[in-house]
């Protein structure tokens, strides 16, 4: 394991399944349909079922073409909260969470860029995508569990169209209206 895995496992220590859940659940509450938060609940989803469609190809070819599409994925997800929900949360006065938000971001973004350099059907190339994952699925539970939560409350409502109106164009750019599909 590199220093920078172990420090991804030092600062993001896992959650239980059971919390997880619950902060999905709750934050699916606090989401109207087709809002920003549902959009990137939903996008969330789709970037734990590309981790797995990684881990389940059964050559080295798809597992780069998935991995390739995970990369797209993450990226254009990423882009779509740095350029919109992130500002909004420091403005909405959490400046901390937002701050957290861009560097565990990058380091994700570092991270794949680290993976793609890997054999992948290597036992390396496996252990590296899991910190990975692990370190997305705990930044997708603090979204989830409190950081978009407290935007939902304290954001004007016209200030949450806007948000959802840009988060998707932003993701739509990046990703395109098919990669979902």
């Amino acid at each position: 394991m590199s220093v920078i895995d172990k420090v991804i496992a030092a600062v993001t220590p896992p959650e239980s399944e059971e919390a997880r859940v619950k902060a999905r659940q709750k934050a699916r509450a606090a989401a109207a349909p087709g809002d920003w938060l549902s959009q990137i609940i939903d996008h969330h989803l789709v970037l734990e079922d590309a981790f797995a469609r990684v881990k389940a190809a059964g050559d080295a070819s798809a597992r780069r073409a998935a991995t390739k599409q995970l990369g797209v994925l993450l990226t254009g997800h990423a882009i779509a909260e740095e350029s919109v929900i992130y500002p909004a949360l420091a403005e909405a006065g959490e400046k901390a969470h937002s701050g957290m938000g861009y560097d565990e971001q990058a380091l994700v973004k570092v991270q794949m860029a680290l993976l793609e350099k890997l054999e992948p059907m290597s036992q390396d190339f496996i252990d590296k995508l899991e910190h990975i994952e692990g370190a997305v699925t705990h930044h997708m539970y603090q979204e989830e569990g409190t950081w978009f939560l407290e935007l939902k409350d304290k954001a004007p409502a016209a200030d949450q169209a806007k948000l959802t109106q840009r988060y998707a164009e932003e993701f739509d750019r990046y990703v395109g209206t098919d990669a979902l599909a």
